[in-house]
């Protein structure tokens, strides 16, 4: 297996990109300061990375075959779902992860549209980003590599694969949104899961 900061980092990167979380910045630095907004996203981003190492850790004292096989399991499942999803995506599919990214900040908008002070732009973009990203894909793949892999290096991997993914749509989202082929992505997502999952069977052997 890569190391857990290599592993972390390419899974990271890879699966965010294009993800909702992503545009969630992208729209966001539309609208106000890049600064703020990539300070509040990269906060909150760090702050799931290091609640998911955390629940890794505390599922790594179960017994470590029952660990193993279930990050092989997981591993093969997102791979899978992944490769089916960009298989049956329609070239709008993309449009429709920009919508629910902007309907989101849209009422979020709302909700502060009095309060336009550097911290609530912070904070708006915290909250986004963590709630869009409670449950997601990468997350999950977060606590499974922290489980049985070291944890420091798969906080470090993550927080950067995070931060480079959300630069990149702050500095230049907007840009190159409608360049990226999210089932190209998506299906680049998938090989890679798989690609991971196999590694760790082949450890295991």
């Amino acid at each position: 297996m890569p190391t857990a900061f290599t592993a972390s980092l390419l899974l990271i990167t890879i699966s965010e990109l294009g993800d909702k979380t992503f545009f969630i910045a992208v729209v966001m630095s539309m609208r106000h300061s890049r600064r703020l907004v990539l300070a509040g996203v990269v906060a909150a981003l760090a702050a799931m990375t290091v609640l998911s190492v955390m629940l890794g850790t505390a599922i790594a004292f179960l017994p470590k075959a029952y660990i193993h096989y279930a990050e092989i399991a997981l591993f093969v499942c997102f791979g899978v779902k992944l490769l089916v999803d960009g298989w049956k995506m329609p070239t709008t599919a993309q449009s429709s992860v920009v919508d629910e990214a902007k309907t989101a900040v849209e009422q979020s908008e709302l909700n502060l549209k009095q309060h336009k002070s550097n911290w609530a732009v912070i904070f708006e973009s915290f909250i986004l980003t963590f709630l869009a990203e409670w449950g997601d894909r990468t997350q999950i793949a977060t606590i499974a590599l922290s489980a049985s892999n070291n944890a420091l290096g798969v906080t470090v991997g993550a927080i950067l694969g995070h931060a480079i993914c959300a630069l990149i749509a702050v500095i230049g989202g907007k840009m190159i949104a409608g360049r990226i082929s999210e089932q190209t992505i998506t299906a680049v997502g998938g090989v890679l899961f798989l690609l991971f999952a196999a590694v760790a069977w082949w450890e295991g052997v």
